[in-house]
């Protein structure tokens, strides 16, 4: 009776043991999934400044996709030109290829307008009650080279974006934006 009293207590033991073991190894295994997947195929990021306003404020949280084909008005995630170890988050304008001018706060990419939806908001509303351009009147020198892209921020008075520090190559595209999570209240698909 002893015995068998012993072999249950070691069952249980054993049992628990291996119980304990398989919480660990699971939990080691997402978290090589989590690390694997935010390393390779997806990007994590905090939105700082106002330069998307207001499609994005200061402190949001977004997640993008590191491997995509971009189209235009496509919101990215790119490696600062001009500030070491910084990345910014622009909309694509120009494609390879277009010649991109802004006259009286209409876009023009090969001499077409092109709608921009997203710059119907408060602060355009403001520069144009002022009498002021939202964007300023400008023409591209040359077209967008092969490989690289024409970025710009929403918030078009305060975007430092590449009216400053010129055409963006496709290698410093970090990651399209796909989905903001935080905050809460104000999740949205891109």
């Amino acid at each position: 009776m002893a015995e068998d009293t012993n072999k249950n207590k070691k069952d249980e033991d054993e049992s628990l043991g291996r119980f304990v073991l398989d919480i660990i190894i699971m939990m080691a295994i997402l978290i090589g999934i989590y690390y694997a997947l935010f390393s390779f195929v997806l990007s994590n990021e905090t939105v700082s400044g106002p330069s998307m306003q207001p499609t994005f404020e200061n402190n949001d949280r977004i997640i993008a996709v590191r491997h995509f084909k971009l189209k235009r008005n496509d919101i990215v995630i790119l490696k600062a030109p001009d500030e070491k170890n910084a990345l910014y988050i622009k909309r694509v304008i120009g494609l390879p290829g277009d010649m991109v001018t802004s006259k009286n706060d209409k876009l023009y990419v090969n001499g077409k307008q092109v709608p921009e939806p997203y710059l119907n908001n408060k602060y355009k509303k403001e520069a144009n009650e002022d009498g002021e351009l939202y964007t300023e009147n400008f023409t591209l020198k040359k077209r967008v080279p092969k490989d690289c892209y024409f970025v710009m921020g929403d918030h078009r008075d305060v975007s430092k974006d590449s009216r400053y520090f010129g055409f963006v190559k496709r290698s410093a595209i970090v990651g399209e934006v796909k989905w903001r999570y935080w905050p809460l209240n104000q999740w949205k698909t891109f």
